[in-house]
């Protein structure tokens, strides 16, 4: 695979964004107190940062094509996967007397209880969207012969957002994570929230991958790219 200076950076940023939402999703509901279409703006504090990673899948995507993606869509992956299972191995094992009686296990599964079934939910909705969002830009970018960034980002993003966030409140729902009396207000204001971000942050994005096409000297079209999904190689 060709060496490039930024990709592990990329990387990395993408990986961390992932786990930081998840663990966001699980801690706090926030409210702002406001309706849009007469339901309330309410959202779990992960839809903070979590458009952050369509962004950075947006970058990678357009730099490094669906392949190298697809690389760090596993990446990201397995490594949320392995923070499910550590907090919640973390939560079963008995707590030592002290901090039981400073801080509880209440406390602990209060924060941390509802990560591992948002996991569950995040995993499934994570692959459907992130893989959605890489193959609707990569095939738009040969299409339109590499032009109107901006339009491609954000359409790519309102197709892998509306499958993330559908598949990731119906499942967290199931589990118990979310009460299904605020679910449709949860889901609404998520996906414009994320929508949202991802347009205000395109004059970036598109500066970003520029920036980055020139320090890498590539900008990769997937012309004749095997889309599967479960296949590793770059």
């Amino acid at each position: 695979m060709k060496p490039y200076k930024f990709y592990d950076v990329v990387m990395a940023s993408f990986v961390t964004v992932l786990l930081l939402s998840n663990l966001l999703s699980s801690a706090k509901l926030i409210d702002l107190n406001s309706a849009l279409f007469g339901l309330p703006m309410v959202f779990d504090a992960g839809t903070l940062v979590f458009p952050i990673a369509y962004i950075f899948g947006d970058i990678l995507t357009e730099v490094y094509g669906y392949k190298r993606s697809r690389r760090v869509i596993w990446m990201g992956f397995g490594a949320t996967a392995a923070m499910g299972a550590f907090v919640w191995l973390a939560g079963v094992l008995p707590g030592e007397a002290s901090w039981s009686a400073s801080v509880g296990q209440s406390a602990y599964n209060a924060i941390l209880g509802g990560i591992s079934g948002l996991v569950l939910a995040s995993l499934a909705a994570y692959w459907v969207g992130e893989f959605a969002n890489s193959f609707v830009l990569a095939k738009l970018k040969v299409a339109t012969a590499g032009r109107w960034l901006p339009l491609r980002t954000i359409s790519s993003t309102l197709v892998g957002q509306l499958l993330d966030t559908l598949v990731f409140f119906v499942i967290a729902a199931l589990l118990g994570v979310f009460p299904w009396e605020i679910l449709g207000a949860l889901m609404l204001t998520n996906y414009v929230f994320k929508v949202a971000i991802e347009v205000v942050f395109t004059p970036l994005t598109v500066l970003v991958v520029g920036w980055l096409k020139r320090a890498e000297g590539e900008d990769y079209y997937d012309r004749d790219t095997d889309f599967n999904p479960f296949r590793l190689k770059a």
